[in-house]
């Protein structure tokens, strides 16, 4: 399952309606370039009065650094706080606090410093524990929270969706991965003036209001997504593992130490440097004229001033992996053993010979689930996907093992099938049969205005946006000589990193209801539950509920038990949140 199907698999859902056979998967985009160095990119659709519009930073996780990981997902954030006009009563009451907030946590940061050095020494042992803090810490604290509390009486909360929703906007939304940043929205058409002044608006004059406050709240979200999770800390470790120097070793989400230490001195100095127009791309779909577009798209974001010098390039390059990794655990989950092998980036030529690859392995109809779960029987659960990103990438199977049964033994099977790959080629039929299941998924994700811009942005972010019109052919290209050669090459011993995973003595029980779907729909269900465990707003969450309810009834009908499923589990997160539990 290559990035974007992984990463769109809600999209799908929403969005089922099939192209006919005589359509071909390609769009006719339009690309332009203003003044100032910002691309857009532009495709007219007119079947309905609505339009899908966003923007991408081409900044992620592996721009940042030692000591402020997790700067780019706070970004995602920020950018909702609002600008000079929108998000506040009174602009200039707003800055002098924000000013005095400032002020406050320098002394915040010096006494930190004195916190580590206590660290260090073993005084004390944790620096999120209160009662690490020193008495000057406390009043600080003090001091800061009662400027917060004045700054909520100026604030006006979610003043961007607001407009957006009085105007008829739907989805307004972002999503922080290790090579971008992107935000989107879907519009009526006659709309568009009122997007492009309102996200040319908030990069012109952005305000980075309740920047500490917001700070707090991804720390809270990664100790909910990360922290409280099964396997979250896990991942973690296993993922660090894998990379020895690359950036895509720390998480998306950013180190715990590192969060809470973030300046806002530094959040304006990154986004100076990655959020100017000329480290910036458009994207607009739906029913516009492009013609049309451009006058419009230099007088609102022509406006904002190119960046003084380009964004500086990602240069460390993981070396090449001498041995095998392994990395052994204990956690609330069923016994799980996960393989992974260095891949190659999004916009390398073996790419597609990879995601075939493990296509071939994936789903009920592939290898590893005939092999493993119906002939062996060693496993209730496999996958197989290729992540490549803008840089490098990552191929991995995983299998969950049935009760009874030894991860080793689950481990050997992954091998043979793996083993198979390389020493045999795939029949005709078997790889024609993915081809044209490839294929048909390239029709459905041509199938709305919505999908298209989120793939335009996606793939732009990765290095090439028009793989979504060559997507299809590259996979058609693919020859069962590819496959096996590709085997030998990347699935070798050295190149590999193993997680086995056992159950920690006194687990709960695996979930029941989440065991009886399939592994695709397990896999869908467990992304969609740890962001509706990350979340902390009941009117966000509301929200949710009304748009899976809505997309229950069009899910295909191996998916349908996983959509109720995870609009229970939405739905019981709610009731917690209402009731005052966290």
């Amino acid at each position: 399952m290559n990035t974007f199907r992984r990463f769109g698999a809600a999209l799908l859902l929403l969005f089922p309606v099939l192209l006919t056979a005589a359509e071909k998967p390609r769009i006719d985009v339009q690309e332009l370039a203003l003044s100032n160095g910002m691309r857009f990119l532009l495709f007219e659709r007119h079947e309905s009065p609505t339009l899908a519009a966003g923007w991408l930073a081409h900044v992620g996780s592996v721009n940042e650094r030692e000591g402020i990981t997790g700067i780019s997902h706070l970004f995602e954030h920020m950018m909702f706080k609002g600008t000079k006009t929108i998000g506040t009563k009174d602009i200039q009451a707003d800055l002098r606090i924000i000013d005095e907030q400032e002020k406050v946590q320098e002394d915040v940061r010096r006494e930190m410093d004195v916190m580590r050095a206590k660290l260090r020494r073993g005084e004390i042992d944790d620096l999120q524990k209160p009662e690490s803090w020193t008495p000057r810490y406390r009043e600080l604290q003090k001091r800061f929270d009662e400027l917060v509390a004045q700054q909520r009486q100026i604030v006006i909360k979610d003043q961007l969706d607001q407009i957006y929703t009085k105007n008829g906007g739907e989805n307004l939304n972002a999503f922080t991965n290790e090579d971008m940043t992107v935000y989107f929205i879907r519009l009526p058409s006659n709309r568009l003036e009122l997007w492009a002044w309102l996200e040319s608006d908030r990069l012109l004059n952005p305000v980075f209001r309740e920047f500490y406050s917001e700070r707090d709240v991804v720390f809270e979200e990664r100790r909910m997504r990360t922290e409280s999770t099964p396997l979250g800390k896990y991942d973690e470790a296993f993922n660090a593992l894998i990379w020895e120097a690359h950036p895509y070793k720390w998480p998306v989400v950013g180190w715990p130490s590192d969060i809470p230490s973030i300046s806002k001195a530094e959040a304006d100095a990154y986004f100076a440097t990655y959020y100017a127009p000329n480290n910036l791309t458009g994207v607009i779909v739906g029913d516009v004229k492009v013609a049309e577009v451009r006058p419009l798209l230099e007088r609102y974001f022509g406006r904002i001033p190119r960046g003084p010098k380009d964004p500086p390039p990602v240069v460390t390059l993981e070396p090449k992996q001498l041995g095998e990794k392994r990395y052994n655990a204990e956690a609330e989950t069923s016994p799980t053993v996960r393989i992974s092998w260095h891949g190659v980036p999004f916009v390398h030529r073996d790419f597609s010979v990879l995601d075939v690859l493990t296509d071939v392995l994936s789903g009920r109809t592939g290898r590893l689930y005939k092999g493993l779960v119906i002939g062996k029987q060693l496993a209730n659960e496999v996958s197989a996907s290729v992540d490549s990103k803008k840089y490098a990438g990552v191929i991995q199977v995983e299998a969950v093992a049935k009760d009874g049964k030894e991860p080793s033994t689950v481990e050997q099977a992954l091998y043979d099938e793996i083993d198979k790959l390389k020493n045999e080629p795939v029949p005709a039929e078997e790889l024609q049969k993915v081809k044209n299941q490839a294929k048909a998924n390239a029709y459905r994700r041509l199938s709305a205005p919505f999908s298209i811009a989120v793939q335009l942005l996606f793939y732009d972010g990765l290095g090439d946006w028009r793989y979504i019109n060559t997507y299809a052919d590259q996979v058609e290209a693919v020859t069962a000589a590819d496959l096996q050669r590709a085997a030998g090459q990347y699935f070798t011993r050295e190149n590999r990193t193993v997680g086995v995973f056992l159950r920690k003595e006194g687990a709960p029980p695996e979930d029941p209801e989440l065991a009886s779907l399939t592994p695709e729909a397990q896999v869908m269900v467990k992304q969609n539950l740890q962001r509706i465990l990350a979340e902390t707003d009941p009117a966000k969450l509301r929200e949710g509920i009304a748009r899976m309810q809505a997309a229950a009834g069009q899910a295909p009908p191996e998916m349908k038990a996983a959509v109720e499923l995870i609009v229970k589990r939405a739905q019981e997160r709610l009731a917690a949140l209402e009731s005052g539990k966290k």
